[in-house]
This record gives C-alpha cells, structure tokens and sequence, in this order.
C-alpha cells in the first residue's frame, strides 16, 4: 500500500482514556505520599507541598515565606551554599522551591543512579538550613529592587492590582507587597517560619524509577520530620460589582488590560462547559478575541484568557496590552465578543476547530510521567479524583452550542467583572 502524502492523517476523538492512578502510602508523622512508578525513566521527582502562609491568614510580614523558601539553597550546619550548589551539580540533580497563593513547593530531581547519594542532603534543606545574615541582606535587596521594577512594569502592575480588586485588598490573596515588607524581614523570622510554620498540612508527590529502597528511604527520613496538620476554613468568594480602576502612566505607549471575575469550583457541573467557553472565547491562538483584536485590527501582539486556579473556586481574567489609543475600543471588543457567545450559537465549524483543539491539548497534558503526577495534584488539592478528567474528555467530546450559550448566560455577566488598566 502506498501512502499518499498529499492528505493529513484522519483525526480520530479518543473514546476513553486510562489513568494511572498513584499509590498512596502514609508516613509515621502521619504525612501522604502519592506515588506514581514509571520504571521505563531513571528519573526521580519528589516534591513536598505545604500550605502556605496567606493560605493560613498569616499576613504579619508577609514576605516571610517567600525569602525562607528562597534561602533554603543558601546554607545548612553542615555545607555551605557554594558546597550545595557543587554537591546537586555533581549528580545532575535540581532543587526547585516556589510559593503561591495556596501551596509552598520544594522538589528534588535526580537520577535513581544518585538518588541515595543525593537525598539525605535533600532532607538536610528541610531541617537543618541556617539562613546567613549576608545571603538575606543580598537577598533583600535583589527583591526590593524587584517590586520597584514591577511597579513600573504594566503587566505585573495590573496583575498586582486586578488580585487586589478581585479578592479585596484586606484578604491575603489581594496583598500588594512594598519595600517596606522587604526591609522589616530579620533573621529570627525565617528561623520562626522555618521551625514553626513551614511545615503545615505536608503532602508528598513522587514519580520516577523508585523501588522498595527508596521508597524505604523516603518513609524513614521524611517520616521523621515533625510536621502540624490543621483544618483549613477556605474563603468564600463572590462577585461584587466595581467601578474601573486606572492607573495611568503618561509615558506608556501601551496599555495593559485584566478583566475578569470569581467563578465556580471545578467540582460544579457547569465547569467544564465554562471552560469550553473560554477556550472559544480566548484560550488558545484560534480564539476569537484574538482573531478580532489582533489580526482584524491590529490593536495588540495578543490577547487572552484563561482560568486561574484555586482549591474552593476558580477566577476567569483576559489579559492583553493594547496601543493606548484604542484601549477603549478593544474593551468593546471584549464584551462584545462575550455577549455574542451569550447569544449567538456557536456553528458546527468552529465548535469541531475547538473540540478537536481541546482533546489534542488534553491529551497532551498527560503525555509524561511527570505530567501524570501533576494533573493529579491539581484535581486532589481541589478535593477531586481524577474521574473530573474522565469527565472532562467526555464533555469535550459531546458538548454543543447550547451548552457554550447557556453558560455564558449563567456566570459571565458585566456587572461582575473586575475592570483594571495600567498604562
């Protein structure tokens, strides 16, 4: 048989999809860990989430967690930064640490080859880092100088104040740091954090080549960190109606946009359907925000939006930087495409560019082991299983017009929406 090159291979919708689902084992300290094995990799990735401190309405020096997470490289009793810095370089391993709204991050990735090696020297970090007053002056002026510069900058400006006009600027999520929460930071308040508030509500993810000894070495050196579970009342969040808030900068030549509003938790049955929405609306190059602002008009490079993740309820933004002199009619623009796909039904050509978008774009989301690990995550920490994906894949697949309108109808209305620009 011959192939003929001239036509595209037949797109086939995947009926079903099967997921691994992790194994889950519990510590002596009463920690989960969650294990997916992928033996065919001679990876490892272990990464330790606990929740942060906006998310337990700790708000006095709010910078706190950010520097201890960031300082943990910078030193412990028995190595310096330099010599921890050489010692993971040497196995090929990274450490990465993060800080978001709701989850602090630490992960270690190295090789099965390294692994007993590589993590007792991991485990140091989480119980033996020293925090050296040089390394947190160096540290505090690099982020001083950060926040001045985001404050000039659009796009971070506008996503500070859209948090604080979206969550209210009393609530930890709103919370715009200044320089004078970089320079009220000591010493003794990392070594507090560290020892006291660090390690609340633990959970362990882990993939990789992992067998019964290091699995044996996790339990045993992670199971003997003194860690504290609380229960977590999550805020509830409601749309409140706002008038526009501008921040104008006579010099910008652009302007930078964020409209948005609180939306319902991933648990709810409308949430797949919203999220088809906004992949029509704006969520991928196809969309039409950017088929009317950017290649009809030509008014910004582009424009988007996208759904913003958190464990009780999601938030829905468009993002763009507009040339400043059509900034009011690409706000037209917005809502005007918003409104027609609350009242105009989707045609069948567009509704299968987007289906077929979206089930390629799933499945690509799971196209690795640490992709499998992940997805995992995000569904567990919201209080799912990962049946939301079955759900998921079997909405995209039958989903219709009807269904883009109806919910367009339901929760994107004006009068909830978050209006900042900055330019």
């Amino acid at each position: 048989m011959i192939l003929d090159r001239s036509k595209a291979p037949e797109f086939l919708i995947p009926e079903n999809i099967t997921l691994q689902n992790p194994i889950k084992r519990t510590l002596h300290n009463g920690v989960h860990l969650y294990f997916i094995p992928t033996p065919e990799i001679d990876a490892i990735r272990l990464e330790i989430n606990t929740d942060t401190q906006r998310s337990l309405n700790i708000v006095d020096k709010k910078l706190t967690s950010f520097f201890t997470l960031n300082m943990i490289m910078e030193g412990t009793k028995q190595m310096s930064a330099l010599e921890l810095d050489d010692f993971f370089d040497q196995y090929a391993s990274e450490v990465e640490v993060s800080s978001g709204f709701e989850n602090n991050s630490i992960s270690l990735l190295t090789t099965k080859k390294h692994f007993a090696n590589v993590f007792p020297v991991f485990r140091s970090l989480l119980t033996e880092a020293v925090f050296p007053e040089k390394e947190l002056a160096k540290r505090k002026s690099q982020k001083a100088l950060s926040i001045s510069l985001q404050r000039e900058q659009n796009g971070a400006r506008a996503s500070q104040l859209f948090r604080k006009q979206l969550f209210g600027e009393s609530h930890p999520y709103g919370l715009i740091s200044d320089e004078n929460d970089v320079e009220i930071i000591t010493r003794e308040d990392l070594q507090d954090y560290y020892e006291n508030s660090l390690w609340f509500n633990p959970e362990i993810f882990l993939t990789g080549n992992v067998e019964e000894k290091e699995l044996d070495m996790i339990t045993e050196l992670l199971g003997s960190i003194e860690v504290s579970f609380t229960e977590r009342e999550y805020p509830l969040f409601s749309n409140i109606t706002k008038e526009r808030l501008y921040e104008v900068k006579e010099k910008s030549l652009q302007s930078t946009i964020r409209i948005g509003c609180h939306l319902i938790p991933k648990s709810h049955p409308d949430y797949h359907a919203l999220s088809v929405f906004n992949t029509i609306l704006g969520g991928y190059f196809g969309s039409r925000l950017i088929k009317n602002i950017r290649e009809e008009k030509g008014h910004t490079y582009g424009i988007y939006s996208s759904i913003g993740s958190l464990k009780n309820a999601d938030y829905w933004v468009v993002m763009a930087d507009v040339q400043k002199q059509y900034l009011n009619e690409v706000i037209t623009e917005i809502y005007k495409e918003i409104d027609l796909l609350k009242t105009e039904l989707v045609g069948p050509d567009e509704l299968e560019t987007v289906r077929n978008y979206m089930i390629g774009n799933f499945l690509s989301n799971f196209s690795s082991a640490f992709d499998l690990i992940g997805r995992f995550k995000s569904i567990h920490q919201a209080g799912m299983d990962q049946n939301f994906y079955y759900e998921k894949l079997d909405f995209i697949r039958k989903f219709t017009a009807q269904d883009i309108l109806n919910v367009g109808q339901k929760y994107l209305n004006r009068n909830n929406m978050v209006e900042v620009i900055v330019g």
